[in-house]
């Protein structure tokens, strides 16, 4: 109703969602408002493979259409379909040497949900996780969501964005929950060297702390091959997360996947949260999980394939960035970003404001890595998904933008 006056009240939103920011589609606003007006933009900053020349093999695609065609359209288990469970722990079985069993594998609506139950598990207000910098936007997000404090360590540029694990350990205290890791990693897609991953486990234990590890990317590496701390542990408690959006392209199914690797049942008040919490949002997508059993059952000839067209991709844009003024930027080993470093600062006063001047007069879309936490600041981040000739189209555009603003 009405007051006598008139005014119109707003209703306010809460506080947590209000804060919530996503830089990789905040950016994509201004993109738009450009697109109206019939400027091309060439879009770089979301890493979705299904925007472009890749698309789930065959076998999963029909095995999603045959369970729709079935009737496989009802209400499964909270914690996914008893068959896929089941296929998780014969892949990571194979793929990282983890003895589990199909009660230690919970099926999400990606990791996105994997993290809000794990996150929303494991924190009340105050409590902090130690998250990467820069990493993942939800992964700070979703912390302070709940009422907790992203706890970001450092990790090293000059050194392929190695994890700093002396900064990880001034970092730790006794609000301290768990420490994350993505590797590779998003935004810098760093691969994690063995003696990194065995460090962690090792800082972890000392702290009685678990390690959450965000493995999304694992089978798309370069020169490099992942380690999972999973198949390193020894009495560290390890919660491995991953998924279909990357290795088997279905961004669009939102389907992924989680395992507990706890050697002493450190977790077992945990577990018992997140089952509760799985309950509560009933079940993840059906029929899309008999697609998900056929891509983890089925063959991976497709990933030669594409990951031949993403490295000549990487090599391509790696090279590019290196010979535009003002830019450096490390080599990539795994997933398929580069987080370049924007070396002449004295045009812009931040990255977003470059990554946005970018925008609006090379008409190329990147992501500003502040975006990505503190580390990320005076950089951003590139996907290089798209074919070479769009990644050449663009760069000859970003070149052109750097040169007339730099003099050069």
């Amino acid at each position: 109703m009405l007051k006598d006056s008139m005014v119109i009240e707003m209703i306010h939103a809460s506080k947590r969602a209000m804060g919530i920011e996503y830089a990789i589609r905040d950016v994509v606003l201004p993109a738009r408002e450009l697109e109206k007006q019939g400027i091309k933009v060439i879009r770089l900053n979301i890493g979705d493979p299904g925007k472009y020349d890749f698309q789930p093999p065959k076998h999963m695609k029909e095995a999603y259409c045959k369970a729709i065609m079935e009737g496989h359209n009802y209400y499964g288990a909270s914690e996914g379909l008893p068959e896929l469970r089941e296929a998780v722990v014969q892949r990571e079985k194979k793929k990282n040497g983890v003895d589990i069993t199909p009660e230690d594998v919970r099926i999400t609506a990606a990791v996105t949900e994997a993290l809000q139950f794990i996150f929303g598990a494991l924190l009340d207000p105050g409590d902090n996780i130690l998250v990467p910098s820069p990493s993942y936007p939800p992964y700070t997000g979703l912390v302070k969501f709940y009422g907790g404090i992203p706890n970001e360590y450092l990790t090293v540029e000059e050194n392929g964005w190695q994890p700093d694990i002396d900064d990880m350990r001034k970092r730790i205290d006794e609000k301290t929950k768990a420490i994350a890791v993505i590797n590779p990693n998003n935004p810098t897609g760093a691969l994690y060297e063995k003696k990194t991953i065995r460090d962690i486990l090792d800082l972890a234990g000392e702290y009685d702390l678990p390690v959450i590890s965000d493995e999304i990317y694992d089978l798309m590496t370069y020169e490099g091959k992942h380690i999972s701390p999973a198949s390193l542990t020894e009495d560290v408690p390890v919660i491995v997360m991953n998924g279909m959006s990357k290795v088997y392209f279905a961004t669009g199914w939102r389907l992924g996947y989680f395992y507990y690797v706890d050697p002493e049942n450190k977790l077992v008040e945990v577990r018992e949260a997140i089952d509760r919490m799985a309950r509560i949002r009933i079940c993840p997508n059906t029929p899309g999980q008999f697609g998900a059993i056929a891509g983890l059952t089925g063959p991976m000839d497709y990933l030669k394939e594409y990951m031949t067209k993403l490295k000549e991709r990487r090599d391509y844009i790696y090279n590019r960035l290196n010979e535009i003024p003002g830019i450096s930027t490390q080599k990539p080993q795994g997933a398929f970003y580069i987080f370049p470093k924007i070396e002449e600062r004295s045009k812009w006063k931040d990255d977003k404001e470059f990554v946005l001047d970018a925008l609006n007069e090379a008409h190329v879309l990147f992501v500003h890595g502040s975006g990505f936490g503190k580390a990320g600041k005076w950089h951003f981040r590139i996907v290089f998904l798209p074919p070479v000739e769009i990644l050449e189209e663009a760069m000859n555009n970003f070149e052109a933008f750097m040169k007339k603003r730099l003099g050069a």
